[in-house]
């Protein structure tokens, strides 16, 4: 039977460890026939390793989203591994401690500009970086979550969210005309390593579970990471500027 992405070349970014959302999108992506490029930050040698835990292991490119020479240089690497782009996914965020738990009044701004340039701006600047691979029928797809509640303790990294719920639409306006869409998935809370950073994710993962119309496990992204996979597909093809919620239901009835 073919695959929901068979022959779609896909430029994953956000994969740490084997527990990462990113990491489960392109296990599904590859089981769905998708062939994957994935960027890294930071320890290159790691992502290499975890790469290599998917069911076929994928070439591992350098990306710092906020370093205009990695960006400038991005299509030609991954040139080197594909033709083309039918899609990106988009799971990069980041805010620092300040930013996150912290006062939210006593963060200063140099926090705040870190955490919106890397959590929200990083999503115009991984799309234009992939513009010169795309054609007609790409999409990008982000990871969200949503940033309608004030949540406690997510703060500025809140703040950074619904900058990027913005983002994605005004990317959608602008690439529409190009045939590319750009979606957001807004995903309950996933136990993964960034997670574990966040102050009182414990106390949020407890609940939702009990919320949710439809039940959450906390431990299986396999729900995002399907959800994922049909917008980076063909099935939605007139579907942009939008934001899936894969919550369980949570978003329906509030916290």
């Amino acid at each position: 039977m073919t695959g929901l992405l068979q022959g779609k070349r896909l430029l994953v970014t956000g994969v740490i460890t084997d527990r990462s959302i990113a990491f489960h999108v392109a296990r599904t992506a590859q089981e769905q026939g998708a062939k994957l490029v994935l960027t890294g930050f930071g320890r290159l040698s790691l992502v290499e390793r975890i790469a290599q835990r998917l069911p076929e292991p994928a070439p591992v490119v350098e990306l710092d989203v906020t370093n205009n020479d990695h960006l400038a240089s991005l299509a030609d690497r991954v040139r080197e591994h594909v033709d083309g782009l039918d899609g990106v996914l988009h799971s990069i965020g980041f805010a620092p401690p300040s930013c996150l738990g912290e006062d939210f009044l006593d963060a200063p701004w140099e926090d705040v500009a870190t955490a919106v340039h890397v959590s929200a701006y990083s999503l115009k600047s991984l799309a234009t970086a992939c513009l010169p691979l795309m054609g007609s029928g790409g999409s990008i797809v982000g990871l969200d979550f949503d940033a309608r509640i004030a949540w406690p303790a997510y703060n500025w990294m809140g703040v950074a969210k619904a900058a990027l719920e913005s983002t994605s639409r005004y990317l959608a306006r602008e690439l529409g005309p190009q045939g590319i869409r750009v979606n957001l998935v807004a995903a309950g809370p996933v136990r993964t390593m960034a997670a574990r950073s966040i102050p009182g994710f414990a106390e949020l993962e407890s609940q939702w579970g009990k919320k949710a119309p439809l039940g959450w496990d906390v431990d299986d992204a396999t729900p995002v990471a399907r959800s994922c996979c049909a917008l980076l597909s063909d099935w939605f093809p007139a579907t942009t500027g939008s934001m899936v919620w894969v919550d369980g239901g949570v978003h329906a009835l509030g916290m």
